[in-house]
């Protein structure tokens, strides 16, 4: 039984690495097992979903929503881009680094995000990944400046019984930040810088139009049709009962039901007005055209990602059409529809006049361009709000008050003051997260039950006992890297936490400085964009390769590590 619970923890690793099943249902499916091989019991398992760090985690995310639509954050977004570009970089680097350690860095990267694409002055891609990079900074600083460290004290409650302080990842976390903030800022300035949108240089987005069966355009050739000579726009592929004619021929003769694949400036989209018979996504082109256009960022809550535009009713959902998708600066190929959405894409949208009374805009959703605005709250809600979260952090930091305590009474006053409704909570609770964690807890205690804990200790020990504690713990800190590239940070923690802890253990070592290792390393994601939210987040909209984030990112990881695992066994001893 031993084995077989390790080999399900490496199918459980693989599972993750490939993307084939949701988080959330891999780790939900291996803790049912778990209670049906009975490694863990119904109660046992019922209790790791009632964890009181988890519960404050989840509170933390909630009362978040309301600290989002604070002006605040669009306030400092229309001033930190003043002065020169590397003067502005350093602003921004700071003041997203400074909001991430006390809020979710998903919302201080959403807010700033719009403010950059739209600007022409700095070219976002000389900011985005600067921005997404300085949030992961200022989050490692405190207990609820990352989803991570609210995980890790989840399983430091389960596993030793104590929580972690508010500022205690502040003594590695902030020199840490300090030192890699000075390597940022200089690769900042190798970043490409791609032009702004209303230059000559054209952005890769991809339209798809269908042929009615009535059309004018059947029978004739691509060039017969002008379909050549369009401004902005290249038709670059045809679909055609299922398969793919790229490139197209100028003598290429139109057939009912052909889908044209255009790519191009999404702004000249009007081009396609005059020709009779054409359908973006079975929409007249007339009719959808004549609103508004919308540029969005599949969010990472979106119930989008990993499905495709025909599986989903989208304008049933929002009230909108998908003219154009971009997905970084890579050219993607086949018919839109048939394409599987991924966080981070871009989209844009022609948009119906009641688009912005759909209530599920901003879970599935973060605004680039576009005259919608997310609502705001009102001045005096906003300083009630922000005042109370700060008493709320304050009475915490000095042990007045527990923190899952002044959440909850903070929740109840923004619910009796109605800036945040039961409704919206319930379209926000973080779900998939809640079941994560608290199977991830529950697979730990089953590692624990079965021996297979023990048998990791054995293994750690025998594999670090020529070189000592030290390499154990940077061993530990290294698998805790490796996991937060190829699955997600949070993921990467409840997977490490298990190893790092019995390792302690066997080494009768205090178990402080590998629970930090697994904080830091679960948020050491600087090489791949796909491992963090807010990367994906800034993916497309900065047109990036992921060849971009490698050449910025391991010079940042490398100081970031070495300063992790130099000061870390300084400030928290063996």
């Amino acid at each position: 039984m031993t084995w077989a619970v390790l080999i399900s923890i490496a199918g459980l690793v693989g599972l993750l690495i490939s993307g084939l099943v949701r988080p959330a249902i891999a780790f939900v499916s291996l803790a049912g097992a778990y209670l049906l091989l009975g490694l863990v019991d119904a109660p046992t398992l019922l209790a790791q979903y009632t964890n009181p760090a988890l519960a404050t985690l989840l509170l933390l995310l909630l009362v978040s929503l309301a600290l989002e639509r604070t002006p605040l954050l669009d306030w400092l977004s229309q001033r930190l881009l003043r002065g020169n570009e590397r003067t502005a970089t350093a602003r921004l680097m700071a003041a997203s680094a400074v909001l991430s350690a006390f809020l979710n860095n998903t919302a201080v990267v959403a807010a700033f995000l719009g403010a950059i694409s739209r600007q022409k002055r700095i070219a976002p891609s000389r900011l985005l990944i600067p921005l997404s990079y300085a949030s992961i900074l200022g989050g490692v600083t405190t207990l609820v400046g990352t989803s991570t460290n609210l995980v890790v004290n989840s399983f430091a409650l389960g596993s030793g019984g104590f929580e972690l302080g508010m500022f205690q990842f502040s003594l590695v976390g902030i020199p840490v930040a300090l030192l890699t903030f000075g390597v940022l800022l200089w690769r900042a300035h190798q970043l490409p810088a791609h032009p702004p949108e209303d230059t000559a240089d054209k952005l890769s987005y991809f339209l798809a139009a269908d042929l009615e069966a009535d059309s004018d355009l059947i029978g004739k050739s691509i060039e017969e049709n002008d379909l050549r000579s369009l401004e902005g726009l290249y038709l670059l592929e045809v679909e055609r009962e299922g398969r793919l004619i790229s490139p197209v021929a100028p003598d290429e003769i139109l057939q009912a039901d052909d889908t044209l694949v255009f790519t191009g400036e999404v702004g000249k989209v009007q081009a396609l007005q005059r020709f009779p018979g054409l359908k973006l996504f079975g929409n007249q082109a007339d009719n959808l055209l004549a609103t508004n256009l919308v540029e969005v960022v599949v969010s990472h809550e979106s119930e989008l990602a990993g499905q495709t535009l025909q599986d989903v009713d989208f304008r049933s959902m929002f009230n909108a059409g998908v003219v154009g998708i971009r997905r970084g600066g890579k050219r993607l190929e086949g018919q839109l529809g048939h394409i599987p959405l991924r966080v981070g894409d871009c989209l844009i949208l022609a948009v119906g006049s009641d688009f912005r009374q759909h209530r599920n805009i901003e879970r599935n959703f973060h605004l680039l361009s576009g005259s919608f605005k997310h609502p705001q709250l009102k001045h005096t809600e906003s300083v009630l709000t922000l005042a109370g979260f700060t008493a709320v952090i304050g009475l915490a930091t000095a042990e007045l008050l527990p923190l899952f305590h002044g959440l909850l009474v903070l929740m109840a006053g923004l619910l009796a003051g109605k800036i945040l409704s039961p409704a919206e909570l319930r379209r926000r609770f973080p779900f998939e997260l809640w079941l994560i964690i608290g199977s991830a807890l529950a697979i730990a205690q089953g590692l624990e039950n079965s021996g297979a804990a023990a048998l990791l200790a054995q293994g750690m020990q025998m594999l670090f006992a020529g070189y000592g504690v030290y390499a154990a713990f940077i061993g530990c800190y290294l698998m805790t890297l490796l996991l937060t590239e190829t699955v997600t940070n949070n993921a990467a923690a409840a997977l490490a936490f298990p190893v790092a802890w019995t390792t302690a253990q066997a080494f009768g070592a205090d178990p402080m400085p590998f629970i930090m290792a697994v904080a830091y390393g679960a948020s050491a994601c600087f090489l791949i964009p796909y491992g963090y939210q807010t990367h994906l987040m800034v993916y497309s909209p900065g047109r990036y390769r992921i060849l971009d984030f490698l050449q910025t990112g391991l010079p940042v990881s490398l100081t970031y590590s070495t300063g992790v695992l130099v000061l870390t066994p300084v400030v928290f001893p063996f």
